[in-house]
């Protein structure tokens, strides 16, 4: 998660902790007091629901007002015309739902049970309209899932516990509109007013209700929010064996992940390493799922300090070629020789639709003609594609001609996630304190290689004029399908070229272009901005 960029005008956090600590608790009081006034609705209606769950649980004995009967009733009218009519002032519902989360936090489970299932099972389903433009968190300040699990706990608490795991169900199923429950035990757990009584007993008889319900099912590829649910239960229950035995009864990938990430999760790394060794088998066909487990077990051999690493690298991307497994594999060679045997190794198992992996593949080797051929051949529109070798190509190209100015890295700081893979997507997503595997970036791998300029003749002319094609190619592709929001990166290419070949053969080249597009102005305008300063693509 990126972390949030502190003003530059704003206060030094240790300021504001000392200014917390000076603070008597009446000076707090009176201080929180004045600043909910300044607060809008909504964000006054989510400040006070903050206060008042902190206060209900902090030890102190406090509990929100009582509702009496007729409270309850009063709401539930509410509720049944709002139904009939269809829709409902949100300011009024806010009150209402957090009455039903003041008798939830007094432990009036019954009152909330009731409160909850009148108001949120029909917001949910879309029988009582709130005004809202998608979701109804754009008008309540009551955050509604976490009503939506304290009704699924105050289902839980009003049952007698035969009846508990059924109860637990359809109450979640009735929550399906404004909950989302990946993780139900969890989720009771984290809104519960107090512990939850007779879990223990509970936990075996939601497991054979939700084991129950995915059945003669288990073999399909596809999970459903019960196979979820069960993983949940028997990781509570078994931990790591009863995952590694529902993953090796159904095979699927998630089950097999589930089991994989739990010896993760627990630092397990000797355990781990046969268990990604033996899910990768076992996941069979699935080559996207066989490539992420293999990398799980070389990511084990990594923290195990192995030394057949780079073989398990290799296995990971023979199994699932993609950009970040390459580069994974091909880095962790030392020395120029090594790369270049590796490149040759993985270019002969490289996938013909590999284009990205086949152009880098060729780029270590020295060998531009083909490389080029890639570019010129590439198409105009889907340069994102994690397999277009334009957002690889260019940059390179232009370094290798010549132009300082140019680098890989830089070139893709502006557009962040552009010709990436999805493992490179996701390697962006992750934990800074998460172990992973080493990935060395394009540019490194290309230096140490030993990969050097291109020198004038026939290699440079071919570089060149594909660089050339590919620009065409991207202006044809963003015009034909007017996207305007492309008409930059389009005219940037060409000023690259421009700015790489001053030649007069350039001069009319791109005169040329300017004259064919002429029907679109703001490709012209975006041509003579970048010509005047030509930068990167």
């Amino acid at each position: 998660m990126r972390r949030r960029q502190i003003p530059a005008m704003a206060q030094p956090a240790g300021d504001i902790e000392g200014a917390l600590a000076a603070m008597s608790a009446d000076e707090l009081r009176e201080l929180v007091r004045g600043l909910l006034f300044e607060l809008d609705e909504r964000a006054h209606g989510r400040v006070v629901n903050s206060l008042i769950k902190r206060a209900a649980r902090g030890g102190s004995g406090w509990a929100p007002a009582a509702l009496s009967g007729s409270d309850v009733s009063e709401i539930l009218a509410f509720a049944a015309a709002a139904e009939r009519v269809g829709h409902a002032d949100p300011s009024e519902v806010d009150e209402y739902l957090r009455r039903g989360s003041g008798a939830f936090l007094r432990k009036d489970y019954a009152a909330a049970f009731r409160i909850f299932g009148a108001l949120l099972r029909p917001i949910g389903e879309g029988e009582i309209d709130l005004g809202q433009h998608e979701t109804v968190d754009e008008v309540l300040g009551v955050d509604t899932g976490e009503c939506a699990a304290q009704y699924v706990v105050a289902a839980y608490m009003i049952s007698v516990p035969e009846k508990r795991a059924a109860a637990v169900r359809s109450a979640l199923d009735e929550m399906r509109g404004v909950g989302c429950f990946m993780e139900p035990l969890r989720d009771m757990e984290r809104v519960a007013a107090e512990p939850l009584r007779g879990f223990e007993e509970f936990l075996p008889r939601w497991r054979a209700l939700v084991q129950k319900e995915t059945g003669s099912e288990r073999r399909r590829d596809w999970e459903s929010e019960e196979d979820r649910w069960l993983r949940e239960v028997v990781r509570r229950m078994e931990g790591a064996e009863g995952l590694a035995q529902v993953a090796r009864s159904t095979r699927r990938a998630d089950d097999l992940r589930a089991w994989c990430q739990s010896l993760v999760e627990a630092g397990d790394w000797q355990a781990a390493l046969p268990a990604f060794e033996e899910a990768a088998q076992l996941v069979a066909d699935k080559e996207y799922a066989r490539g992420e487990l293999l990398d799980g077990a070389a990511l084990a051999a990594q923290e195990l300090g192995r030394k057949d690493l780079p073989a398990r690298l290799e296995r990971a991307w023979r199994a699932a070629p993609s950009m970040l497994r390459l580069r994974r594999w091909i880095g962790a060679a030392g020395g120029k020789a090594a790369i270049r045997k590796r490149a040759a190794e993985a270019l002969d198992a490289c996938p013909k639709q590999g284009h990205r992996q086949r152009a880098f593949l060729h780029v270590l080797l020295g060998d531009l003609e083909p490389a080029s051929k890639l570019l010129a051949s590439a198409p105009g529109l889907g340069w994102s594609d994690s397999e277009h070798p334009g957002y690889l190509l260019f940059p390179l190209f232009q370094a290798l001609l010549g132009d300082k100015s140019a680098s890989l890295s830089s070139s893709t700081a502006r557009l962040p996630g552009r010709g990436m893979d999805i493992e490179e997507l996701e390697l962006m997503t992750l934990d800074h304190d998460e172990p992973r595997l080493a990935a060395p970036e394009i540019d490194r791998i290309i230096e140490q290689a030993g990969v050097g300029g291109v020198a004038d003749g026939k290699v440079r002319e071919i570089v060149i004029e594909s660089m050339r094609e590919a620009s065409e190619r991207r202006m044809e592709g963003v015009t034909g399908k007017q996207r305007r929001r492309h008409y930059g990166h389009a005219a940037s290419l060409v000023a690259i070229c421009a700015g790489i070949d001053p030649s007069p053969a350039t001069v009319r080249w791109v005169t040329r272009l300017r004259d064919k597009h002429r029907r679109f102005p703001a490709l012209r305008e975006e041509l003579d901005r970048h010509l005047k300063s030509p930068g990167t693509p």
